[in-house]
This record gives structure tokens, C-alpha cells and sequence, in this order.
């Protein structure tokens, strides 16, 4: 692939962008429009920004340097809503004996106990910051297990990395913690905390008696602070888990005015469809969004040893998508109990997660999935998307239609990054090896 120029003005000529993250006002790009909902346009970048996008071969570009894309796909930068870099890496060291979903609960809990001071976290977690970045992502949202003393430490390192960083990822972090923990002392000074670090209020909502007095203390707590709110909610096959539609329904009754985001909800796929419908009404009332996690749960869902699994552990993406509801994917666990592969590449998430819910036939605004859509429930209005004036964060594909694009691991990929290309090396595992990974 051709190398982006070092001169601060330049186009990328020929470049086929996802509708779903055009924002234009020349209609004329529309006709453009291939039926898998691929615009071929020139793009104009100038000190960082976005200067012009244009129908291809539209406007005479002068003198200026010229890329040409050779009609490969130019996406704005990745948006991974769902991420757990505390936990990432750890997997080398404290492996999950037989992949289900409790033993990776435990597996966790013995790893932290035993590791996670400040430096293992934060060298596991820039770890994955640094593979994020390489591969084109420019902002992350992050929970993070903050039972007891783990919050100070986590919330400690998440601070610093957040301001080292600052230039080049745009960094959230979420409390996580099962919600009956915001019922004690404790759970309101995690609250504090969360509020005095801008973060967003989270925590893993389960079926039990108290739930709906756990949402409203968790709402409650949330509007006096000014709080986003982000749930782990159903991630089961459980067709009785109804989290989700206690969290709307949360919602609604206080008339919530922050944006809730709920992930995994998998239990909808083993609902009925009169069940679902009426769940995805709630949601859609509430605004809340829905991050799917194809990776994690495709691994951890129905895993019964010595049978091969039944279902594909996923929401409803299709069904949220036609309701008008916020729908994205995003990686969640990499290399941990959890999930024992990743490598923080939304591309592969995005990849797996057309695949598995078969969204091949949905491409128009599937992208924004793992790009806008993702940014808009993070808050970011200027990100995700690629316009005139915004930031020129952009990665570039060889592949042109989506079966190239995705029928290969795109490593040679080009991340622009306030108009210049970065460093795409990948950190080596090697550099983990002293902390026992």
C-alpha cells in the first residue's frame, strides 16, 4: 500500500467509505452508493482535519499529494465500547481449566487476589491500550472490578493512563461490581469515586428478589452525581433473566436523563417473541443502548464439556437494529478467563461478529456498530465518523468490498491519526513474561 505523505495537505483518492459513517451534506456521494452501501470518494485532509469529501474524481486537486486508494475501504477510527483491560492478559498464568462461566469468575478472583497491585495492572493494561491503538482504535470504554481495596488501586492506575494517553485514546472507565454492592457504605464511596474521575456507574445486575431496589438505589445514585450508566445484564440462557427489561423499566420510572447502556443481554435470544417485543419497546423507550459481545459469549455460552454447543450465545442484533435501538459490538474480554484469544482488534470483532449473526446481509449500517453508533452512546459526537472538519482518524484498507475486507486479517492496514500515518507494530507478549504471562 502506498505511504501516507508527510506534507500536512494531501488526498486520499478512490476511497470507498461505509455510508453509515459518512457525514455530508453533497447528496451527489449518494449515487455513489454500491448495494453494499460503500460510497467511492476522494477525501481532502489538511493540519489533522478533515478538509473536503467529494464525490471521486470530482474536484481537481492541483498540486497537492495524492494517495491513491485504489477504491480500498477508508473507515473512521474503531469506537470498542466494551472492553476489560484489568483483567486482559492474565490468561498464561491463571488459564480456565474448563471454559465455563463460573470458573472464570473464580479464575479471576484468585488472579487478583494474588496480582493485581498497581504495576501488573498497569502493565497488563497499557499492554492492551498499545494493541488498541496499533490497529486503528481512537476510544475505549473500559470496566473495572472494584470490589473493596481493587477500586483505588484499578481506579488509580485507569487515572494515569488516561493522562498519558490523553493525545491518542479517549479512555472511560466503569465500575463493576454486582449491584447489591451500592446498597453499603462501601458501594457509595465507589460511587464518589467514580464521580470524581468522570467515569461512568456500572455493575453486573442479577435476577434476585432486591433487583429492583438495587436499580433504583443505582439510579438514584447516578442522578445525584451526574452519572452515565453502563449494565452486564443477562448474560445467560436463561429465558427467565429479564434484567434488561428491569433496567428500562428502572429507567422510565425515574425518568433517567444520562445515557444507560446495557451489554451482553443474551437471554433475549431464548425468549419468545412476544417477550422480546415487548422488552425491545421498554429499551427503545428508555434510549438505552445494547453492546453485544459476540467473542466472549460465543466461547462462554451453552459450554458443557464433552458436548458441542447448541447456540450461539449472542443477543438479538438484528431485531434491535430494526427497532431503532442503538446496537454495537465490541470486544470485551481479551486473553483472560473470560475469553482466552483477542488481541483488541475491533476488525475481528466486527469480522466474527457478521459471521455469527449473520449480518452480511445488513452491511449498511452495520459498520457504525463498532464506529459511530458506539462513540454516540460513549458520549463522543465527533468521533466515529469521518466529515468535514473533524479529526482526520482514519484507517485504510486494501480490501474493497466487504468479502475482501473481511475475508482477511487486513494486517496491512494504515492508521491515520490526526492526518499522519502511526507506528502499526504490535507490542510483544514477551514484554509480559516477568509478570508470570
Amino acid at each position: 500500500m502506498s505511504v501516507i505523505p508527510s506534507e500536512t495537505c494531501y488526498w486520499l483518492k478512490n476511497a470507498r467509505v461505509p455510508i453509515s459513517m459518512l457525514q455530508v451534506e453533497d447528496a451527489s456521494i449518494l449515487e455513489s452508493k454500491t448495494p453494499e452501501g460503500l460510497c467511492l470518494v476522494d477525501i481532502q485532509v489538511a493540519e489533522g482535519k478533515v478538509a473536503q469529501v467529494v464525490r471521486a474524481n470530482s474536484v481537481p486537486v492541483g498540486d497537492a499529494a495524492v494517495v491513491d486508494v485504489q477504491g480500498g475501504q477508508v473507515w473512521a477510527g474503531f469506537v470498542d465500547l466494551h472492553t476489560h483491560l484489568d483483567k486482559g492478559h492474565i490468561w498464561q498464568r491463571t488459564p480456565n481449566p474448563d471454559g465455563t462461566f463460573d470458573s472464570a469468575l473464580d479464575r479471576v478472583k484468585q488472579d487478583s487476589l494474588r496480582y493485581w497491585q498497581a504495576e501488573d495492572v498497569y502493565r497488563r493494561m497499557e499492554f492492551g491500550l498499545r494493541c488498541s491503538y496499533a490497529h486503528g482504535t481512537q476510544a475505549i470504554r473500559t470496566h473495572i472490578d472494584a470490589f473493596g481495596e481493587q477500586a483505588g488501586i484499578s481506579f488509580g492506575v485507569f487515572k494515569q493512563l488516561q493522562q498519558e494517553w490523553a493525545n491518542r485514546l479517549v479512555l472511560q472507565a466503569v465500575a463493576l461490581v454486582s449491584l447489591d454492592y451500592y446498597l453499603t457504605p462501601e458501594g457509595v464511596r465507589l460511587a464518589d469515586l467514580v464521580a470524581e474521575l468522570g467515569g461512568v456507574l456500572g455493575g453486573v445486575a442479577y435476577m434476585n428478589p432486591d433487583l429492583e431496589a438495587q436499580l433504583d438505589q443505582v439510579f438514584r445514585m447516578a442522578q445525584e452525581r451526574d452519572l452515565a450508566l453502563d449494565f452486564h445484564t443477562d448474560e445467560t440462557d436463561d429465558p427467565e433473566s429479564i434484567c434488561l427489561r428491569k433496567v428500562a423499566e428502572a429507567a422510565l420510572g425515574c425518568q433517567f436523563g444520562r445515557q444507560v447502556v446495557c451489554g451482553h443481554c443474551c437471554s433475549l435470544a431464548v425468549q419468545s417473541p412476544e417477550v422480546v417485543a415487548e422488552t425491545l419497546t421498554l429499551v427503545k423507550e428508555a434510549g438505552i443502548g445494547v453492546v453485544s459481545l459476540p467473542l466472549s459469549n460465543l466461547y462462554l455460552q451453552d459450554r458443557k464439556l464433552g458436548r458441542t454447543p447448541r447456540w450461539r450465545g449472542v443477543t438479538v442484533i438484528q431485531e434491535l437494529q430494526e427497532s431503532g435501538i442503538g446496537v454495537t459490538l465490541a470486544s470485551d474480554n481479551c486473553r483472560d478467563p473470560f475469553f482466552g484469544f483477542g488481541d483488541h482488534d475491533v476488525l475481528e470483532v466486527f469480522s466474527q461478529g457478521v459471521r455469527i449473526a449473520h449480518l452480511d446481509m445488513l452491511y449498511g449500517e452495520s459498520p457504525a456498530m463498532v464506529t459511530k453508533t458506539a462513540a454516540d452512546l460513549m458520549g463522543l459526537g465527533n468521533v466515529g465518523r469521518i466529515g468535514v472538519g473533524l479529526a482526520a482518524n482514519l484507517v485504510w484498507f486494501k480490501g474493497r468490498s466487504y468479502s475482501e475486507l473481511l475475508s482477511r486479517t487486513q494486517c496491512d492496514r494504515v492508521v491515520i491519526r490526526d492526518g499522519m500515518a502511526i507506528d502499526t507494530t504490535l507490542p510483544d507478549y514477551r514484554e509480559l513474561d516477568s509478570l508470570g504471562l
